[in-house]
């Protein structure tokens, strides 16, 4: 029982991180971009009161149950990803639900939610979440592909498919997977800035064109849920891309300067950068991204 009791704390207590972290680092980029641009913008912590201020809203809007649906596929998608990822090296209060081929399940569920929120802005019937949908499929078609080539290299490189067992290797052998592969590692930081949906690659919303796509019909409390898992989400994947790559963290201190150095690539990218088009973004995923994938999986074959 005792044990039971630690797992459920540590899994809120991972949860609540991850909800605080991703949340900060938001409101972070909003100030950066904004004194980039000459703007003094919102204090940092503006993003926890735009959250509970939509929590505390209510909607009449009502397009059946798949859209309610919607918002919650994602935050369980955000949810059940956190859960199984190792967020501080042998550390009791964030334990995980690890198993062998843990990897691969992630590689499915972290599709899961996008999905789900597809169906749920396809029953609102509004035109600008059908194009938002049609775009944001079409772009992860696009990254998913080098991002799942950066990982099989890792697991065929070092003959697991477990997240601990990569991390434990990296532990052991005092190496990060960053450097003993780094074409995996390219191919994984260029598939990221995609999964961020940041400048260039925000065509998902584009609010210029398509009144921030689909969440047009969302509102009030659907919008909490989206937001927050949009910030679970974040702290998920560059969390992940920490494990696999950079040695994990054996204390926050580690895991927050890791994860916000990580986090400032795709932030940096998209300040310097226009907005592509859809075709755009495909293209520039199955480019350079693609073939350090490719030359990743070639590298761990034969090397």
């Amino acid at each position: 029982m005792e044990s039971l009791l630690m797992n459920i704390l540590g899994a809120v207590t991972t949860f609540l991180l991850a909800f605080a972290v991703g949340m900060t680092y938001g409101g972070l980029r909003r100030k950066i971009v904004a004194r980039v641009q000459n703007r003094y913008g919102p204090p940092f912590y503006q993003n926890f009161i735009d959250a509970f201020k939509l929590y505390s809203k209510s909607t009449a809007i009502h397009h059946g149950a798949m859209h309610f649906l919607g918002p919650a596929f994602i935050m369980v998608s955000s949810v059940v990803s956190l859960m199984f990822i190792p967020v501080l090296t042998n550390n009791q209060w964030f334990p995980n639900l690890n198993f062998q081929g843990d990897l691969i399940f992630l590689i499915y569920i972290m599709v899961f939610g996008p999905l789900g929120m597809a169906l749920g802005a396809g029953q609102t019937g509004n035109p600008n979440s059908a194009i938002g949908v049609t775009r944001g499929l079409s772009q992860m078609v696009g990254f998913e592909i080098p991002w799942v080539m950066a990982l099989i290299a890792l697991m065929v490189q070092y003959k697991t498919t477990s997240i601990t067992g990569l991390l434990d290797i990296q532990v052991q052998s005092g190496h990060w997977f960053m450097f003993e592969n780094p074409f995996a590692f390219s191919a994984a930081i260029l598939a990221s800035l995609g999964m961020f949906r940041y400048s260039p690659f925000d065509i998902v919303g584009a609010p210029t064109e398509l009144a921030s796509g689909p969440m047009s019909e969302n509102g009030g409390k659907f919008l909490f849920v989206m937001m927050s898992s949009g910030s679970v989400f974040a702290f998920v994947k560059l969390t992940l891309i920490v494990d696999l790559f950079m040695g994990g963290a054996s204390n926050l201190i580690i895991l927050v300067i890791k994860t916000f150095l990580l986090y400032m690539i795709p932030v940096t990218y998209g300040i310097v950068s226009p907005r592509y088009r859809t075709e755009q973004s495909i293209t520039y995923f199955w480019g350079w991204p693609l073939f350090f994938g490719l030359i990743a999986i070639i590298y761990a074959v034969f090397f």
